[in-house]
């Protein structure tokens, strides 16, 4: 159940990369935050009625109803035009929140390619408070880069490994997801850190006096 909730999230994070970035207008992205945000919620209610006193279950649940607000949240700030420093310190609060579960992953639950992809949710949502919470519009195409890094990387393709059953909780999974986590988020920054021109892109104007 939870790797289908994961395909959707892939899909969600690739149409909100795309908003971010100018592809996509934002109140047609509403729709789909709103679709989401509601299978995010629906989904950890049927594992939290069936859980009983698992505790693991529990735990489980509880990790996706952070994300299902999240897109609750933004789905409906989009199509009412609301400020968007709520659901920026919201993404804090997830941000902080994901650490712990990335914790869990590593100690508890002994699945550290999921520890992996927990501290990239936490980096990103990380950045969705800076851009959203504190207003740091430099950092929202290097926001959307990474949100589209994290559709395919920590959302899509688990969701297909865990679908086909084809994933594996090795280290060895882990240090390679890490590596290239790095590497991919090293990458963009350089690509896309604010003050840098893109190639072939004109000068912009110099300012008057």
């Amino acid at each position: 159940m939870g790797s289908v909730g994961l395909l959707y999230v892939g899909a969600v994070l690739f149409v909100n990369a795309l908003m971010m970035l100018g592809r996509v207008e934002a109140r047609s992205a509403a729709l789909l935050n709103l679709f989401v945000g509601a299978l995010q919620v629906v989904l950890p209610t049927l594992l939290l009625v069936a859980a009983g006193d698992d505790l693991a279950a529990i735990t489980a649940a509880a990790g996706i109803y952070l994300f299902g607000f999240t897109y609750l949240y933004v789905g409906i700030g989009l199509l009412a035009g609301l400020d968007t420093t709520g659901a920026g310190w919201f993404s804090l609060f997830v941000a902080l929140a994901a650490l712990g579960f990335a914790a869990i992953n590593f100690l508890d639950v002994r699945d550290h390619p999921f520890g992996v992809i927990w501290l990239c949710w936490s980096f990103l949502w990380f950045l969705f408070f800076l851009v959203l919470g504190l207003k740091r519009e430099e950092l929202t195409r290097y926001t959307g880069w990474v949100t589209l890094a994290n559709a395919a990387g920590t959302t899509t393709l688990p969701a297909f490994l865990l679908l086909t059953d084809t994933y594996s909780t090795s280290a060895v999974f882990a240090a390679v997801l890490a590596g290239c986590a790095v590497a991919v988020l090293a990458g963009l920054w350089v690509l896309t850190r604010p003050g840098r021109v893109p190639a072939g892109a004109p000068p912009e104007p110099a300012a008057g006096p």
